[in-house]
């Protein structure tokens, strides 16, 4: 359609809303389908052959999804876990979100067989990435404003509720489980003394906001102003097994999804143009 002969540009954020914006990405395994968790038109699927995404879900409970972000497949049970990051602020207001500490961020299941749409867990500082277990006890989402990955259990005697799985020293994205069911998080930045007192004091965080100060600007206060990268490897019950940094961004910077397959790190950046790749 004519609004979106624009959407060829590599970076456009005033576009977003009009061209979409892909964040999470999964195969099913058994048919070959994409599913895509694009942040302005939801949950989507595309077939193996490729061609035109098609929506799958856009809302729950009535509420249309402004910020879908992750997602996970348990193709046994033939569902999705996705985020919707938050209802009141889009990808392009991120920082805004973060800055604002909203938390109405949900999990959402969505069930294929039946195409059934569940909010399993609302109230979220930042849903963001998601990642089912190896045994399928449990899902994991990251909420990123308060730097932890929370876990809601799925079976057994604790079904139904949820806990904090960890807490990390910066700000999580995507969580990817490996084959032996240990679970890589990308680290978007450390949590330095700017993003501290901007989250813990109200006071601090109001005088910020009334400022004019621009996007980028912002967040480079936010992130320290150092634009490294983290990886940590957690063990299937929150332990910290491994830390990759490149603490002076010479190669990677903001990473977001670290996947492991065939004894090799695939890295992604939401921010930055590259693919980082890291024997293990």
């Amino acid at each position: 359609m004519w609004f979106r002969q624009k959407c060829v540009r590599p970076f456009a954020p005033e576009l977003e809303h009009v061209c979409g914006r892909p964040l999470g990405l999964r195969f099913d395994e058994k048919t070959g389908d994409l599913y895509i968790a694009d942040a302005y038109f939801g949950l989507m699927i595309v077939g193996p052959a490729g061609g035109l995404a098609k929506p799958l879900v856009t809302e729950a409970e009535g509420l249309p999804f402004r910020f879908t972000n992750d997602l996970d497949i348990d193709e046994h049970e033939d569902v999705i876990y996705f985020t919707d990051t938050s209802t009141r602020f889009q990808r392009r207001q991120f920082l805004a979100a973060v800055l604002n500490v909203d938390k109405t961020g949900r999990l959402i299941k969505y069930d294929r067989t039946s195409k059934k749409v569940t909010v399993l867990v609302q109230g979220i500082a930042f849903a963001n990435g998601v990642a089912l277990s190896k045994d399928r006890s449990f899902v994991l989402v990251a909420e990123t404003t308060t730097c932890k990955i929370l876990r809601l259990w799925l079976s057994g005697p604790n079904a139904g509720t949820q806990d904090v799985f960890t807490e990390l020293p910066g700000f999580p994205d995507n969580i990817r489980r490996n084959s032996n069911g240990e679970f890589w998080v990308a680290l978007h930045s450390k949590k330095g003394l700017f993003a501290k007192l901007s989250l813990s004091q109200a006071w601090f965080r109001d005088l910020l906001l009334r400022f004019p100060i621009s996007g980028p600007r912002l967040h480079s206060l936010f992130t320290g102003g150092r634009p490294h990268a983290t990886a940590m490897k957690l063990s299937e019950s929150g332990e910290v097994l491994e830390v990759l940094e490149d603490r002076e961004g010479k190669r990677l910077r903001f990473i977001s999804e670290v996947e492991e397959k065939d004894g090799k790190l695939w890295i992604g950046s939401v921010l930055m143009p590259f693919l980082g790749v890291y024997d293990l």
